[in-house]
C-alpha cells in the first residue's frame, strides 16, 4: 500500500512539476521542484519508518535511522520554502517525529506514527499543489 501511494504521489509530483514549468518563473519552478523532491525523500522515509516499526522487534535501530533520515529532510525543506501552510505540515511532522523518538527510547516497540504519516502527507500535497 505504501508502495502505491508512493507511485501516486510520483505522478501527481511530475504533473505539478509540468504545470509548474509552464505556469511560473525559472527561480520558481526551482523551488518547487526542490520541495516536490524533499517531499518525495519524506514519503521514503516515512515509508522506512512504517517498515522498520512493523519489524522493530529484528532490528529496533531502524526506526531511529528512518527518524533521523526524516529530521535531515525536514532541515531540507526548511531552507525551500516561507510557504505559511508547508511550516504548519513541517512543524506537525517534527512533532510526530519527536513524540515517536520518545516512545521508542522508553520502550514502546509500535508506537503511534500516525501523527508522522499524516504530515507528511500534507507536506505532499502542499508541495503538488
Amino acid at each position: 500500500m505504501a508502495s502505491r501511494r508512493h507511485h501516486r504521489t510520483a505522478l501527481a509530483v511530475t504533473a505539478a512539476l509540468l504545470t509548474l514549468t509552464a505556469a511560473v518563473g525559472c527561480g520558481a519552478v526551482d523551488k518547487a521542484i526542490d520541495c516536490v523532491r524533499t517531499a518525495d525523500a519524506i514519503a521514503t522515509s516515512v515509508s522506512n519508518l512504517q517498515q522498520a516499526i512493523s519489524s522493530a522487534s529484528d532490528d529496533p535501530t531502524q526506526a531511529a535511522e528512518a527518524l533521523d533520515e526524516i529530521d535531515k529532510e525536514l532541515k531540507n525543506l526548511g531552507d525551500t520554502t516561507d510557504n505559511a501552510d508547508l511550516g504548519k505540515a513541517v512543524d506537525d511532522l517534527q512533532a510526530g517525529v519527536t513524540n515517536v523518538r520518545d516512545a521508542i527510547e522508553k520502550g514502546d516497540a509500535t508506537p503511534d506514527i500516525s501523527p508522522v504519516t499524516d504530515a507528511a502527507t500534507e507536506i505532499g500535497n502542499v508541495c503538488t499543489s
